[in-house]
């Protein structure tokens, strides 16, 4: 028995199919295009932490806006049936729920790294003793080149100011207490730790409230980068008293290559309107938005975070998807990975030959699992001639993530058929 309550008593192609025929949430895979071979027959799709399969409805929400934009012109931005001017706003209440958070907690805008440097100008204030970063690795090149710049821009120096918590050595995932320790010792040093809520690399769930508490308890603030997380683990960004996080929604979300990001602020700051920001038209409070006038006057919340008017073609996407994990809901979709990894990783462990990186237990895991293979990047060039979507990371990584949306049971059984058959 698997410890979701999936009994790994089976790896032939009947148990899978067995349980895609018990599952609740299976007839969501036809409101999504899975991608096809050359002879158009569906491939297993297992990249959704890279990129999130295409809903059906996106297509007709871009179509739209490319309609409203031939019929109306700039008057779309008010008009009745387009009000891009407030395009973003149908996006507030499902992404508060999707993240745990108070609807003027969130916003969506730019993309990641912009976000992550918009926050951190705002939050990583380096005075007196407080000087330092503390972030986990294997971080994620785009972070550590963003938050190494930080420091540059403050003039201060990354190898004595960035804080870095990886493994131990002969270890491939990192120790909550080390973590733990680290952010202690850093002490009175620390300004601002920066998080992965889920590792890009091993896969590996980080418990947010536990580390947010921690980083508290020594005085700094605590940021959490969710790439990984938004739209794979329930969350409570609120209840877990987070200060400020960033998220893509290209993976997991499903919102379209490139695709615009979201951020949560914490009430606290983002009610403050002396919290110090870069500034841009579109932060402004919409009340006196259009007044032009030349002193800033920022919007409530996350809000006042935004620069500019956002791109409708990149929205309207987004909007079709998260009405989508809206309606599913997190809690049902949480429910369906604790069943589906562990039978993935239960028919990899049956294979044999393949080191699962990613934690076993429930909480330390999403909808991802980190292979290390040999002969990683040749196995891989198999796989897809077999039919098979997933991705490498260096050093021999290979990612597979069963996304609870739209990967069934049987994509699982026919990718560890094709694993143990490129061997």
């Amino acid at each position: 028995m698997s410890t979701s309550g999936v009994p790994i008593v089976r790896t032939d192609e009947a148990f899978a199919l067995e349980q895609d025929a018990a599952d609740p949430l299976a007839s969501h895979r036809a409101r999504f295009h899975i991608p096809v071979g050359l002879d158009g027959t569906p491939r297993v799709y297992l990249a959704g932490q890279s990129l999130g399969a295409q809903p059906l409805t996106a297509r007709d929400a871009v179509d739209a806006e490319i309609e409203a934009w031939a019929r109306y012109g700039v008057e779309a931005h008010f008009h009745e049936g387009a009000t891009w001017v407030s395009f973003d706003e149908p996006l507030r209440e499902p992404t508060a729920r999707l993240v745990g958070a108070l609807p003027d907690e969130v916003s969506t805008l730019n993309t990641l790294t912009v976000n992550l440097h918009l926050l951190l100008a705002s939050f990583f204030r380096p005075s007196g003793t407080r000087t330092k970063l503390l972030i986990d690795a294997p971080t994620f090149p785009s972070d550590r080149y963003a938050v190494e710049s930080q420091l540059i821009h403050h003039g201060l120096d990354p190898a004595e100011h960035l804080v870095v918590v990886g493994p131990r050595t002969g270890e491939s995932i990192v120790r909550t207490e080390d973590l733990e320790a680290a952010i202690r010792d850093t002490g009175d040093d620390l300004a601002v730790a920066l998080l992965a809520g889920v590792n890009y690399a091993t896969g590996q769930v980080h418990d947010v409230a536990r580390l947010t508490a921690a980083i508290h308890e020594t005085g700094a603030l605590a940021g959490w980068q969710l790439a990984h997380s938004a739209g794979n683990l329930p969350l409570a960004l609120h209840d877990w008293d987070v200060d400020f996080a960033m998220w893509c929604t290209y993976k997991y979300l499903c919102g379209g290559p490139g695709s615009i990001a979201q951020i949560f602020v914490n009430r606290r700051h983002g009610s403050d309107p002396t919290v110090p920001r870069l500034s841009g038209w579109f932060g402004n409070s919409l009340a006196t938005r259009f007044r032009m006038a030349e002193t800033f006057d920022p919007a409530v919340g996350a809000d006042g975070w935004q620069l500019s008017n956002p791109p409708i073609m990149a929205l309207a996407p987004v909007r079709a998807s998260i009405a989508i994990f809206d309606e599913v809901g997190m809690p049902a979709l949480r429910a369906k990975t604790l069943k589906l990894t562990p039978y993935l990783a239960g028919l990899i462990d049956a294979v044999g030959g393949v080191e699962i990186v990613t934690p076993r237990e429930p909480a330390a895991h999403g909808a991802q699992l980190s292979l290390r293979v040999p002969n990683a990047r040749a196995r891989l060039e198999r796989l897809e001639a077999a039919g098979i979507v997933a991705d490498f990371r260096e050093p021999d990584f290979i990612r597979v993530a069963p996304v609870p949306m739209y990967n069934s049971f049987h994509d699982a059984w026919r990718f560890v058929r094709a694993l143990s058959e490129t061997a």
